[in-house]
């Protein structure tokens, strides 16, 4: 695999870190299963395309497209929690609804962005570092520019995660009737859990359109089965407990999902083409289901066998 094939998909990993970052708070820290994913990954993308073709500051619009992503999550709390929807079934409505909010959003179903200023424009102090090393300047700053952004928010969410405002919703996911016994409002932390997972998503749009350079309304097919591939990928390599480590694993199970469908499609001997890209994904996604199962038993193999 040449070296600029390497970098994109290190590029796409680092992009849909963010979707595993998001899926990873309503899966497993709230245990509520979303599909709103699917709709607000191109929403993000369209809101910040629309913006930035519109002549807005592209971080101003970064920023319009998350707290698009958050109000979208928030319809799909609102629907389970005031009219007790299934938590599946609200996510597939506002899905199907934001498809054509997109199209609306967007006025056309796709928006070019090339020769636009993007957020990555502001990290172009890093092009000397670049040059210095030897490598294509524009696909290592982008690399390098995702590697800051997806970095600083994982951070930022592991520590949210270890406040008091994230226990609670750590033990509302857990068990939400003993949290509700501890006087804790686990509405309130859903909204605000389901908000902020779809704001990560539609962050992962709008830097997506960004560096790929074009907005579509189709660009969020799969996205909730790519967000469970990297969570659970990153959860065998990474078996443990402590918080800021799963949520740095979602970084790494990202890359690494996006490198194994790199590498898959690019191995002559394997005879796949681009079309097969859905085939590929569904296989890594079947593999890394299946690890875990494998894993614990040959764990437990070597425990006996060792003296």
């Amino acid at each position: 695999m040449s070296l600029i094939a390497t970098l994109g998909a290190i590029e796409i990993g680092l992009v849909f870190a963010l979707v595993a970052l998001g899926v990873y708070i309503t899966f497993r820290v709230l245990d509520f299963p979303d599909l709103t994913v699917d709709g607000t990954l191109p929403l993000g993308a369209a809101v910040a395309a629309a913006m930035i073709a519109g002549g807005v500051n592209p971080l101003f619009a970064t920023l319009a497209a998350i707290v698009a992503g958050c109000l979208a999550g928030s319809v799909t709390a609102w629907l389970n929690i005031r009219f007790a929807i299934l938590h599946l079934l609200a996510g597939i409505l506002t899905m199907t609804a934001l498809f054509s909010i997109n199209l609306r959003v967007m006025g056309v179903p796709n928006i070019p962005l090339m020769n636009r200023p993007t957020v990555i424009d502001f990290f172009a102090w890093l092009n000397p570092l670049i040059v210095a090393t030897g490598l294509p300047v524009r696909p290592t700053l982008r690399v390098l520019a995702l590697l800051i952004i997806v970095t600083v928010i994982a951070a930022l969410l592991a520590r949210f995660l270890k406040t008091e405002f994230g226990l609670a919703m750590r033990a509302t996911g857990a068990n939400p009737r003993m949290a509700r016994a501890q006087g804790i409002r686990t509405d309130m932390h859903v909204y605000v859990g389901v908000a902020l997972s779809n704001g990560l998503v539609a962050l992962a749009g709008a830097l997506f359109a960004q560096t790929a350079g074009f907005a579509d309304v189709s660009i969020g097919t799969g996205t909730i089965i790519a967000g469970l591939a990297a969570v659970i990928l990153g959860e065998t390599i990474f078996r443990t407990r402590s918080i800021v480590v799963a949520v740095f694993s979602c970084l790494i199970g990202a890359i690494a999902y996006r490198l194994a469908i790199a590498l898959a499609l690019n191995a002559g001997w394997l005879g796949l083409r681009a079309s097969d890209l859905n085939l590929v994904t569904a296989v890594l996604v079947g593999i890394a289901l299946m690890l875990p199962g494998v894993a614990n038993p040959l764990r437990s193999l070597f425990k006996r066998s060792a003296p």
